[in-house]
């Protein structure tokens, strides 16, 4: 085994850093540019190049953009009352996260809300299986995301033996028809598999395990999941090989890089959408009414919170 050289160690560090400053929201990430993150055993980094900010800027430029086109997305989806459901499926830190929140950051959560179901109870495990999914599917002028989905049944289920052969087999018989009956009855589906390499969820596992802000995020079947990375390959290939049909086609995203990744999903997303922009009536904030006889009463100092800082 090649060992390691200081330039392979100081690239590791700076990947490293890089990725848990990109998991902070896009305003504070500006401001941590320059900081370099203490790794327990490393020495940091340092700065980020001339040519990673220039890329960083326009990033930023590229997704505030994009975020103003799905806010009129948002309108049009209100006003011809669409019904839209976006399924998010990937491995563990391949970024679905991520996007899901750069689509819902600057939206109504009335209009656009995210789905995102623990593990089954013990009664829901005896329904059908589709049935605790339905009740969070759309209404007219809604947009639902599944930060994963019934597709659970067909990786981390069968990966992990939580279901029999016969329930996979007949999960596979079932979503098709399933998907097929949500589009006659007027909802879009559309199904995005994110993507990465078996040394890019290494890297980001590694992240979390330094991120004190992520590390909730590792939980014991994640860290299983990393040792079964072939079982779960077999997995997604034979689901996507039997679950992409013409009414609901998966979609692939290329997610190593994040933030091109996002780019690139949220602007194929509103490419689904023959949206147009909706006229806004104009505002006019009105004059508060004043009454000569209106006084304030005086609020007792304990009810507030202390001025800390």
């Amino acid at each position: 085994m090649t060992m390691p050289t200081d330039t392979d160690l100081n690239d590791l560090r700076r990947r490293i850093e890089r990725d848990l400053i990109d998991s902070y929201d896009e305003a504070l990430e500006m401001e941590l540019e320059d900081q370099a993150f203490d790794i327990p055993g490393t020495e940091p980094a340092g700065p980020a190049t001339d040519a990673e900010r220039q890329s960083r800027m326009h990033y930023f430029k590229e997704l505030f953009r994009l975020q103003g086109e799905l806010v009129k997305l948002q309108d049009w989806v209100a006003k011809t009352k669409t019904k839209a459901v976006i399924v998010f499926e990937g491995r563990d830190s391949a970024g679905k996260g991520g996007v899901i929140k750069r689509i819902t950051q600057r939206l109504n959560p009335r209009v656009c809300r995210v789905v995102a179901l623990p593990a089954p109870n013990d009664r829901e495990r005896t329904q059908w299986y589709f049935q605790r999914y339905i009740s969070h599917l759309p209404a007219g002028g809604e947009l639902v995301l599944f930060d994963r989905s019934w597709y659970n049944r067909a990786g981390v289920e069968r990966v992990m033996g939580f279901c029999s052969d016969d329930e996979y087999e007949e999960f596979f018989r079932s979503v098709p028809e399933f998907e097929r009956m949500l589009v006659r009855s007027g909802i879009k589906v559309i199904k995005y598999w994110f993507s990465i390499t078996d040394d890019e969820q290494h890297l980001r596992f590694l992240g979390r395990i330094h991120d004190p802000l992520k590390q909730w995020k590792l939980s014991p079947m994640d860290l299983e999941s990393r040792r079964r990375w072939e079982d779960y390959t077999r997995a997604k290939e034979t689901m996507l090989e039997r679950t992409h049909i013409p009414e609901a086609p998966w979609w692939l995203v290329q997610a190593v890089d994040k933030k091109k990744a996002r780019l690139n999903c949220i602007a194929h997303l509103l490419g689904q959408f023959d949206y147009e922009e909706v006229a806004r009536e104009p505002v006019v904030l009105p004059e508060r009414v004043r009454n000569p006889d209106y006084s304030r009463h005086p609020v007792a100092p304990e009810l507030y919170v202390p001025e800390k800082y």
